[in-house]
């Protein structure tokens, strides 16, 4: 199979600039790190603590925190309606537990996946209405349903719409419509998630001298949904991020300390990747199969024992997805060998496939095979698509091109969802395939790599420990990724009976340990005695009380 990336780009940074850096009092490495990524006068921006932002920055959000201050004011009942990812879920709890708080009654209204789809629907607002609510909060949802909005006028229900996707063009008829991606919306926070604009609508209410005393409050469940939604852990994601998952652990949501627990997370502090590859999935689970309800009980229980409780159900509700999802994948795979894809974007349909797993099957298959896809889940004559993108290809906008043949679509410019007739499907497949063969650059899968490790000296103990300075780390502030080439592989070992593979490479008389996780040596190509070329991320491995550097290997091709 050889090397996983079909290009890699090697940055180079001002040797200078370095040498300023560690005459500051860092080390070589991380010195090297922040001058290849520009950041020598950004440093207190990414080491620091970043003040927060004005939440009236965000276009609307004065409009927002009256019409809800009005609300509780009046003592109205409101509705809560959110989506059914972890971003969803965090968010609608969070609002939710606030008016709680300030004595409102409330009513959490999350669509059924499989059932009722994403977004906002009128069916859902009938009920909100039918139970007593006078104002709805969308969280993570709204900003494209203008029709909907049009309905909740007719009803007598006010509605605040929280979003942060992207707007499809007008925009809804409501009390206020918060949503960063707004073309006239001020706020330097684009990347927000749906519960980082939710956060900052209590900040709106309460003001900025008890935004404190709500991060302490909420900011765990900012942090997670924040984080599993995969936003840059940048300026006010990073300042949500990093205080709010010092407080899974110690804060007043037991239900997350429990699930992180359960998830096998045995240090002091959840990390990023701790949300993203264990916590995360577990509480998505939920949603994947229809059980929303579960993950909204564990982060609202204040009872320790039916916190465990949930908890366990949730991993067991994991594990039955990655069931499914393993059948699903295989599946495709046989679709695939059947019928190559032959360079064009992937789009598979299949009558019994779980909608609620398809994205990650979309994922998975987006990665084999470096190309955009689309898994369809067909009941009726009509298909719910997950769809995934690899390199700098916008499915969104993609979508957008292809918006005749489909009844609905939405999400972002690396994942989104769609609906369509079962019997347009061979279209969408001809216009996408149309658009990705004009596409400049098409999707060509890239590693970026921060620079290149002339000297091995530079990975010392104390250097890479150093590199947690950089934590959180995530999307926008990944790991240092970096490269050495022409390392000669003096020994290679399969573990785990094939999955992972490590290696001893030498460069330059110094010997190096590295591990490639889910690569077989075959897949790698690696051979003992040949000369290769690694990119890796640099890790600390605690091992029986040794202390030792190993090599993360992202990519394995044989020297140039």
């Amino acid at each position: 199979m050889g090397a996983k990336y079909q290009k890699w780009e090697i940055g180079t940074y001002d040797r200078a600039e370095a040498k300023e850096l560690c005459a500051r009092g860092m080390t070589p490495l991380l010195s090297v790190l922040l001058a290849a990524r520009g950041m020598k006068d950004r440093t207190e921006e990414l080491l620091g603590e970043l003040p927060a932002e004005d939440p009236f920055a965000l276009k609307d959000m004065d409009r927002a925190a009256e019409r809800l201050r009005r609300a509780i004011r009046d003592g109205e009942r409101v509705g809560v309606y959110g989506d059914y990812d972890v971003d969803g879920i965090t968010a609608s709890c969070l609002v939710a537990e606030y008016l709680t708080e300030k004595g409102l009654e409330n009513i959490i209204y999350i669509p059924e996946r499989l059932e009722e789809g994403y977004g906002v629907k009128s069916a859902g607002l009938d009920s909100l209405r039918a139970r007593g609510c006078t104002l709805v909060i969308t969280v993570d949802c709204g900003v494209t349903a203008v029709e909907e909005a049009a309905h909740a006028r007719d009803i007598g229900l006010d509605m605040i719409i929280t979003d942060h996707h992207e707007c499809a063009g007008r925009l809804p008829d409501a009390a206020a419509v918060v949503d960063p991606k707004r073309p006239d919306c001020p706020s330097r926070s684009k990347m927000l998630a749906g519960v980082g604009v939710a956060y900052k609508l209590l900040c709106a209410v309460e003001g900025a001298e008890r935004e404190p005393a709500l991060m302490e409050k909420y900011g765990d469940l900012a942090a997670v949904g924040t984080v599993a939604d995969v936003m840059p852990v940048v300026g006010e994601n990073r300042r949500l991020i990093r205080r709010g998952l010092e407080l899974v652990k110690t804060g007043q949501h037991i239900g997350l300390r429990e699930i992180a627990a359960a998830a096998g997370c045995r240090e002091k502090y959840v990390t990023v990747a701790n949300v993203g590859y264990t916590i995360a999935p577990r509480i998505n689970a939920a949603g994947r199969l229809g059980r929303t309800d579960v993950a909204v009980e564990l982060l609202r229980t204040r009872d320790e024992a039916r916190a465990t409780e949930l908890a366990n159900e949730l991993c067991a509700m994991n594990r039955e997805r990655q069931t499914i999802e393993a059948a699903i994948f295989e599946e495709a795979l046989d679709k695939l060998r059947a019928a190559p894809p032959e360079g064009k974007p992937i789009v598979l349909a299949g009558h019994d496939w779980h909608q609620g797993v398809a994205g990650i099957v979309a994922s998975r298959v987006a990665e084999k095979y470096a190309l955009p896809t689309v898994m369809i889940s067909l009941k009726d004559g009509v298909g719910r698509g997950s769809c995934r993108s690899v390199g700098g290809f916008s499915i969104y906008e993609a979508l957008k091109s292809c918006s005749g043949c489909l009844m609905s679509f939405g999400g972002h410019d690396m994942a989104a969802g769609l609906v369509i007739e079962e019997d347009r499907i061979d279209e969408l497949r001809r216009q996408l395939g149309e658009r990705y063969s004009r596409a400049p650059g098409r999707a060509e899968t890239v590693l970026h790599i921060d620079f290149e490790v002339i000297k091995p000296r530079l990975l010392s103990l104390e250097d890479v420990a150093s590199l947690a300075a950089l934590e959180p780390c995530g999307a926008g502030n990944p790991q240092a990724t970096l490269c050495i080439r022409d390392a000669a592989v003096e020994n290679v070992v399969p573990l785990s009976e094939g999955k992972h593979t490590k290696l001893w490479l030498n460069k330059d008389g110094e010997t190096l340990e590295a591990v490639f996780f889910r690569r077989s040596a075959a897949e790698m190509g690696a051979e003992p005695g040949m000369r290769a070329d690694v990119a890796f991320t640099p890790q600390i491995n605690e091992f029986r009380g040794r202390r030792s550097v190993q090599l993360n290997l992202q990519d394995f091709r044989p020297a140039e």
